[in-house]
Parts: structure tokens; sequence; C-alpha cells
């Protein structure tokens, strides 16, 4: 803490100081009290308690403020926080991995794992930042999860099942940890008496969304998590839930881990469903790129088409599965190529940074 040293300094901050009584007391208070000379925010606070206030009440008390430095920057920073404030609904963050040829589980629906243990540190990461994790009902049953952030990270996120029929079983993970990490099943107007009794008793919190559509009772869950005021929600699947946030316009950020893994098949699924009424097209210069030893990052940071991209393209993988045709296959040819020096010595998939062209 500054303490005395603040009198008379300069504070830089990416949005207007608040000046009504939250969470928290006033930031105007605060900062009068600790003798600030200037303070340069780089956006003003579109909150109706805010608006312009924060600032006016600085300049009453003789503080110098200056607004708009940098503020593009920090529209983009700040963006989760402004579309619940402007839009009365959260930022939403799809999840996904996939190998390269886009799919997300073989076609007996396995995916474990598709990604390498540090990617699923940094997941893991993630919803500790999160205020929800949402997953629909057949991700739900298909991979039991249990949706925490593990090591604990600094916020509990709220666990949410879109499940239309309440048919979330007692024994799932979700179910059983109820009373231990809040859990939240969406359900529609038909789910039965019976099964939405069951939940509540086991210390789910049972939400009835209207609507006669999968789309309407989304919008509903949608406008509900905003009258909430949670801010992020992280959408770990299935396609389905993912492919209607598309076709609403409702996703705002992806995170995407690509592992160096073929699975094939028709059948297998896919991260998105829904209509494929819109496509995202990356324009040249959109893409920053930073590389760590495991991976390689792309970050996307522009507005058009208003979403945040996060791709991690990894370069060391796990197996899938040792029961899956592909892998046994893979790694087949990999002991046929292994003894005429075309592949390295361990045993697995090939990892992408095996395969990089050679330097012009």
């Amino acid at each position: 803490m500054a303490g005395g040293r603040a009198a008379g300094a300069t504070m830089y901050v990416t949005l207007e100081p608040c000046c009504h009584v939250g969470k928290m007391p006033p930031c105007t208070r605060a900062i009068l009290a600790a003798g600030i000379g200037r303070v340069v925010a780089a956006m003003s606070d579109p909150f109706p308690k805010v608006a312009g206030g924060g600032a006016a009440e600085l300049q009453a008390a003789s503080v110098e403020v200056e607004l708009g430095l940098l503020a593009d920057e920090a529209r983009r920073r700040n963006a989760p926080y402004l579309k619940l404030v402007e839009c009365g609904r959260p930022w939403i963050i799809g999840k996904w991995a996939m190998t390269l040829d886009g799919k997300i589980a073989t076609r007996s629906g396995n995916s474990k794992w598709i990604s390498s243990p540090q990617s699923r540190q940094i997941v893991h990461s993630l919803r500790g930042r999160m205020d929800a994790i949402v997953v629909g009902r057949e991700t739900a049953l298909r991979d039991d999860p249990l949706l925490t952030a593990r090591p604990v990270g600094p916020r509990t996120s709220l666990r949410i099942v879109l499940d239309t029929r309440a048919a979330l079983p007692s024994h799932s993970l979700l179910v059983r940890t109820a009373r231990e990490t809040p859990v939240l099943v969406a359900v529609g107007s038909e789910a039965a008496n019976a099964d939405r009794q069951r939940l509540r008793e086991s210390g789910c919190e049972v939400l009835v969304c209207q609507g006669a559509t999968h789309a309407a009772r989304l919008d509903c869950l949608l406008e509900e998590l905003g009258r909430r005021r949670l801010t992020n929600v992280l959408v770990e699947g299935g396609g389905r839930l993912l492919g209607s946030l598309l076709d609403a316009g409702q996703i705002d950020e992806v995170h995407v881990f690509i592992a160096p893994k073929l699975v094939g098949g028709g059948a297998a699924a896919s991260p998105i469903g829904g209509k494929a009424s819109q496509s995202c097209r990356l324009p040249s210069g959109w893409i920053r790129w930073r590389s760590s030893r495991s991976a390689a990052t792309f970050t996307c940071m522009d507005e058009l088409p208003r979403m945040f991209v996060y791709l991690r393209v990894e370069s060391s993988c796990e197996r899938l599965s040792e029961n899956s045709p592909l892998v046994r296959a893979d790694a087949a040819r990999w002991e046929r190529g292994r003894g005429r020096g075309l592949f390295p010595a361990q045993a697995g998939v090939v990892p992408v940074s095996s395969h990089r062209p050679p330097s012009p």
C-alpha cells in the first residue's frame, strides 16, 4: 500500500472510479482520503449509479480528472462488465478441445483425453475465474463431470446443467456434490414434479425456464443469469448448446485446444451444432501469436465480429484411448516406421512439432 506516498500522485485506471455504495465503499471516497491529485481513467463507467458521477465528484473536490486515454483498449479489457451493464447478459465463453479434424470425441463418445495435462491445467485456471460453468444434459450424462477448478481459484462457480426434463441422475457427480459446490439445473415446464423435487432434496437449485423451444429456454436462462449479475460464464459443451448460443449471437469469447490427433468418421462429434446461420472469419492481421514450450497460442483481440478467440495448438499429447481403432492403427504404423527412423522413439501419436517444414 502506498499510504502517505499517494498524496498528490496520479492514478491510472481502466474505468471511471465508482461513487456509490455496492459490495464495497465508493472508490471516490478512498481516492479523496488518500489525497491523490490526478486521476486518468480510460473510459466512463456506463453503470447508471456512476455514469460520470465519479468523475464529477472528484472534480468537485479539486482532483484533476482525465477520461479517454486508451479507451478502445479499455473497452476490450472491460468487455464482460460492459456487456452485463449494457445488455443485461453475462459474457459467454465457449471452450472445447478437439482433434486436427475438428472432433471432440470418437463416435462412441469417448473424449478422454483429447487435450494434454498442460491444457487441462489451463482449463482449471479458467474455471477458477468464472461466475458459472454450463453444460448440456448429454454432456453431463456422458462425461459425468465435476466442473470444479482444481486447485480452487479465486471464485467458486455456479455449476449449471441444461436439462429440460430434469433427468440428471442422483448418482451423478454434480448432484452428489451439490451441497458442497452449488448446482443449478435449468429445466423446462414439462419436467416432472417428482424429478424436480428429487433434485431439490439432493441440494440442487431447480430453475424452470419458460419457452416452447430450446432457444427460448436458453434465452430465459441467460436473462436470469444477467439478473443475478453473473459476469463471466464458461460453456463447456456440448455441441448443441454451443450451436444454439452461436445461432443466437451470444458467444463472446472462445478457448479452443487443438490436439495433434485424427479421429475421422461422420458419426464422431463436432464442437458446434446449431443451424450454422453465421460464420466468423478471422481477417488478416487479426491474430497475435505467442508460444510456450508445449503449445503455440493464438490470441485474437479485435472486435470484428465481436468475439475474442484463443487457440492453443499443442505440440505434444496423450493417447485418446487404448481401445480406439485410430490409436491402435497409429501405434502399429508407429512401430513399423520407428525401425526406419521415421518417427521419434516414444510411442504415441505423432506430435505436430515433428512435422515442421525445413528451414529455407
